[in-house]
């Protein structure tokens, strides 16, 4: 077996774990049932990939999210890692290739969405496999008490009685107690060793403004702060808005949700992680497998269904471990609207039930017709031809799946991809193409490598510019040298689908159950209250709160947080020499911004801007990318004075 610390360096370049990962690791090498609970930013990733590639065989990963499962697939490819994936947005020609990799054993990860071990035919088939580790990535959609349950995570029992002996490694960034003790139950873990990093994240102010004026305290916030930052809303119309109003206000900014194309999505995160645009407004269809260390500034718009998305969105400060901020603006109408989503979220059960009937009549299904098939399902065609809500919709159909009749599977864009059919010997015989297609195949041959062997994304846009040609000339290029059996061309496409998990049943005898309906409504309930109750309250510690609900209760106070800093302010006498107070402050609280520590001094603030140069000027204070600190002689004089 190899060393987990050569696997480490070999392949990630590390030479040294974080926290709790060589913990994890090692539990799961020593055959044991285990659960992870890291935080956003913990390095959750390294915890199955280390022990899988230590393993040997095959590690198959179930994850909700397409967009996740091929970006964790992407980067391990880069790193010379043999992984696959089977989605619903596959072509078959693209699941025989994938299959003939598994067979063949020319691949150590296989990431799958949980709907795929519905299907007996898959099971069968992964019998036959080297399968050495199982892991249960966003583990908490498993439990009934979690914030993002999908019924289908209940299907991963089955892969327990198919690989008995096989260690299971559950992972998950936002669990409560009885979320965790539900993961547990659920997957059957025998005797698991469960790993919990605390949630506090040192680095993090968390600040609850009280804003009527969200377009101008927005950026008033930005403009008093530097470096990449978030701004999290909960309507695709408001991610432009705010986008357009910072534009308009000087400051650089892009907006994204799940609506747009995925050449457009790429585009903007590409801006935003580059730094030639200073914002991103997004909706929570951002931040899934987004490594980006150095944002600053994450700024929730408008108030979050739950504590648990939250911190999940809030997390996304500060992964480089500098000073960051998780800003939420909170205005007198942020209760009632939170309140009037969960009436809309469970519409009547009679309406349910039809929206049931018409999806499947729709889908010219009959009574007893359509178990386990997948059909193509346009959203908005269907709305349009029964005139009904799409939010009406969306929420039956999401009641819906948790009562397995129907899963929506809205997330399907698949970027355009191509693999040779002839191999390298082969091209010289090729001929009666056009000069076009002629062109289009070398620069992709060129641009791309990999094509001989498995599909590889292209982009039509980069091949037309570097060509000088129209798309659409591109585009019918690669039609050619698809029918004339030169390659497999499969065209980018942004189409939802509808699984069908058991045949189509009466209207009348679809059952929505206490515990998908009145159950879930209060578990919802107790969520937007506990959300409600942070934001508008500031009777004690932000993070201290947010910690308690994650079951760390004997947190102390974060000291950064708005309610520790007002507490501070009013309990600090106010003749207070601001020169000692700067000190105490960084001694207290570690590096800080010139202008946050300006805005804790008393007026005049020319006459702190100058204690501060003059500190600084003395060697008491240090000054680095933008923060002051306290020199490190003034911190041995300080601790010997203690001593």
């Amino acid at each position: 077996m190899a060393d987990i610390h050569e696997v480490l360096r070999s392949n990630w370049g590390y030479t040294s774990f974080r926290p709790l990962q060589e913990e994890i690791i090692r539990s799961v090498l020593d055959g044991h049932d285990t659960l992870g609970l890291m935080p956003t930013g913990g390095g959750k990733s390294i915890t199955f990939q280390v022990p899988a590639l230590t393993l040997g065989g095959l590690a198959v990963v179930i994850t909700p999210l397409i967009s996740l499962m091929k970006d964790q697939v992407d980067n391990l490819r880069r790193r010379h890692i043999r992984a696959v994936c089977l989605h619903s947005g596959m072509t078959a020609g693209e699941r025989r290739v994938a299959w003939e990799k598994l067979v063949n054993a020319k691949a150590q990860f296989l990431y799958i969405a949980p709907e795929r071990l519905g299907s007996e035919k898959f099971l069968m088939e992964l019998r036959r496999l080297p399968v050495k580790l199982i892991v249960v990535d966003e583990a908490h959609c498993i439990s009934q008490w979690g914030y993002d349950f999908r019924p289908s995570y209940l299907n991963i029992k089955v892969l327990r009685k198919l690989f008995p002996t096989i260690p299971v490694l559950a992972l998950t960034a936002t669990a409560t107690p009885e979320v965790a003790d539900d993961i547990m139950h659920q997957l059957g873990c025998r005797d698991p060793h469960i790993f919990r990093m605390s949630f506090a994240r040192d680095n993090i102010s968390y600040i609850c403004r009280p804003s009527e004026q969200k377009f101008h305290d927005l950026v008033h916030i930005l403009g008093r702060t530097s470096g990449s930052a978030i701004v999290y809303v909960r309507s695709r119309k408001r991610t432009r808005e705010i986008a357009e109003h910072l534009c308009a206000a000087g400051i650089p900014a892009t907006f994204y949700h799940a609506g747009l194309t995925f050449d457009v999505k790429e585009e903007r995160q590409n801006d935003w992680k580059e730094g030639r645009v200073r914002v991103i407004a997004a909706t929570n269809a951002f931040g899934m497998g987004i490594d980006k260390p150095d944002v600053r500034l994450v700024i929730h718009f408008d108030l979050p269904p739950s504590l648990e998305e939250y911190y999940q969105e809030a997390g996304r400060a500060g992964r480089d471990g500098l000073p960051s901020y998780a800003v939420l603006l909170v205005s007198h109408y942020d209760a009632p609207t939170l309140r009037r989503r969960l009436t809309e979220s469970f519409p009547d059960r009679d309406d349910i039930r039809l929206v049931y009937e018409r999806v499947c009549n729709f889908l010219h299904l009959s009574i007893g017709e359509g178990y386990d098939r997948l059909l193509e399902f346009d959203f908005d065609a269907f709305c349009r031809t029964f005139r009904m809500s799409d939010r009406l919709v969306k929420a039956s159909l999401h009641i819906l799946g948790q009562a397995g009749y129907l899963n929506f599977i809205e997330e399907t864009e698949s970027r355009s991809r191509v693999m040779m059919d002839i191999d390298r010997e082969s091209l010289y015989e090729v001929s009666g193409l056009s000069p076009d297609a002629e062109r289009v195949l070398t620069k992709t041959l060129r641009l791309y490598t990999g094509t001989f062997t498995d599909f590889v994304y292209i982009d039509e846009l980069r091949i037309a510019r570097e060509l000088d040609m129209d798309s659409r000339t591109v585009y019918e290029a690669f039609l050619e040298l698809d029918r004339a059996g030169v390659m497999t061309y499969v065209p980018r496409r942004r189409t939802p689908y509808m699984h069908i998990p058991t045949s189509r049943e009466e209207t009348r005898y679809v059952v929505i159950g206490k515990t998908i309906y009145e159950e879930r409504i209060r578990i919802m309930s107790r969520r937007i209250e506990s959300m409600i109750d942070y934001a508008s309250s500031d009777a004690s510690c932000r993070i201290k709160r947010l910690l308690a609900y994650f079951g760390e209760k004997d947190a102390g106070e974060c000291r950064k947080c708005d309610v520790c800093r007002d507490r501070k302010k009013r309990s600090a006498p106010s003749s207070a020499d601001p020169s000692r107070s700067i000190l105490t402050i960084l001694a207290d609280e570690g590096p800080q911004r010139a202008t946050a520590l300006i805005d804790r001094l008393p007026p005049p603030r020319d006459v702190a801007v100058s204690i501060l140069r003059r500190l600084h000027t003395e060697g008491t204070l240090k000054y680095d990318r933008g923060y002051y600190t306290l020199a490190e002689t003034f911190n041995a004089n300080q601790s010997n004075t203690k001593q």
